[in-house]
Order: structure tokens, then C-alpha cells, then sequence
């Protein structure tokens, strides 16, 4: 049985990147529902006081909803590299400043894994982690987690996506998720195996859950 059903009213996005409230949107589009933003209703961000991904996925989805009563889903997201004992994992939009320069982020990821001897691939390991929250209209909350592996490549590769995507070569694919198209990033549909990116991963434990999909 979903819990959410587009009849049920809008579903807030509670972000105010562009490139998540972009991918998100575009995953919701088949479902029917009208999507809206943190962006959009010109809310303040929360400060992320968590340690993990669950914790400050929570607190942004929690803190739309107080603000708005709408069911809120949020995404929490980053890049955890072995050689770099799991950084920049929560941080990874910290690491790239205010305002947010992920190209600068991204010449600091390689900085440090050549300072730490990582100049092969199987020292280049690394996991992207996404955690979605939907915050119900009741301020119930349930999470949901989607992993890929793959490995840091450098120079960065591609124009496409956003954050490390340039650099993130996921396991068995030739191309850096820079150089796909959404399409192919997030492709998954319903009765369908599992998707690619991180992301898209965890929106089917999602769809599954709270959209009644197979």
C-alpha cells in the first residue's frame, strides 16, 4: 500500500540544489506528483549537525515539514574514498566552500590521494552514498539508502551531472557519471533491475515503499 499518493498534494523537495531538486524531479515525473522545492518556498537551510548521511538527511526533511506541514523528502549525499579514510563522505559539499566550487573540491580530492601514495586504481576506491528522507505529513520519517562503487579517476571527465560526478568512475562502465546523460545515470523503471547512480538506487527503495512500486 504507498503512502503517498499524488492526490494527497504537492511533495516538497527540501534542498536547495539545484542539481538535487533537478534529479529528483525527473525521478518523480512518471508517478504523477506536482514537485516543489525548499528552493522554492524560500526556506532556510537547517544546519547539519549529524554525523551520518540518515541523520542530516532527517533533519533537512523534518525541518521543511515543520515549515510547510507537506510531505518533505530530502537527500543527503557524498563521496566516502578509502584512501582518504572515508573523506569527504558528509562533508563533501563542504569541501567545496561558499560559494560551492566543486571543481576547486574536486583538484582538493586529488591533492590529497596523491599525498597519500593513491596513484593506482585499486587505491583510488571509492563509495557514492545518497540516504533519501520523506518526512510525512504526520512528521513520521522513514529512510532510504542507495550505494555505487567505483573509483576516483583524474583529470576529470565530462560536463554533465553535478559535484564529483567528473571524477567518479562507477564499477564496469567506461564513462565517469560527468559524462552521462540523466537518462542513462538514473535510468530504472518500476519491475525493472536496479538502477546506477546512488541516487536513483535509493529512489526505487523509495518508490517501492512509500509509491507502491514493484
Amino acid at each position: 500500500m504507498a503512502l503517498l499518493k499524488p492526490e494527497d498534494g504537492p511533495l516538497l523537495v527540501a534542498s536547495h540544489n539545484r542539481g538535487k531538486i533537478w534529479e529528483i524531479r525527473e525521478l518523480m515525473e512518471p508517478f504523477g506528483f506536482e514537485v516543489t522545492s525548499a528552493a522554492e518556498k524560500n526556506l532556510a537551510d537547517p544546519e547539519e549537525t549529524g554525523t551520518t548521511y540518515e541523520a542530516n538527511a532527517e533533519i533537512k526533511a523534518l525541518a521543511s515539514h515543520a515549515a510547510t506541514g507537506l510531505a518533505c523528502l530530502s537527500d543527503d549525499s557524498g563521496l566516502s574514498i578509502e584512501a582518504l579514510n572515508g573523506d569527504p563522505g558528509i562533508y563533501s559539499a563542504r569541501w567545496a566552500g561558499e560559494p560551492r566550487d566543486f571543481d576547486q573540491a574536486m583538484r582538493l580530492v586529488e591533492e590529497k590521494l596523491q599525498a597519500a601514495g593513491a596513484t593506482t586504481p585499486d587505491k583510488r576506491r571509492a563509495t557514492f552514498v545518497a540516504v533519501l528522507c520523506l518526512a510525512m505529513p504526520s512528521g513520521e520519517t522513514h529512510l532510504f539508502r542507495g550505494e555505487v562503487e567505483g573509483e576516483i579517476v583524474w583529470p576529470p571527465r565530462g560536463d554533465l551531472g553535478f559535484g564529483y560526478d567528473p571524477i567518479f568512475l562507477p564499477d564496469g562502465l567506461g564513462k565517469t557519471f560527468g559524462e552521462m546523460m540523466s537518462a542513462e545515470k538514473h535510468a530504472w523503471k518500476p519491475g525493472q533491475p536496479d538502477a546506477l547512480s546512488h541516487r536513483a538506487r535509493a529512489f526505487q527503495k523509495f518508490a517501492r515503499a512509500a509509491l507502491g512500486t514493484q
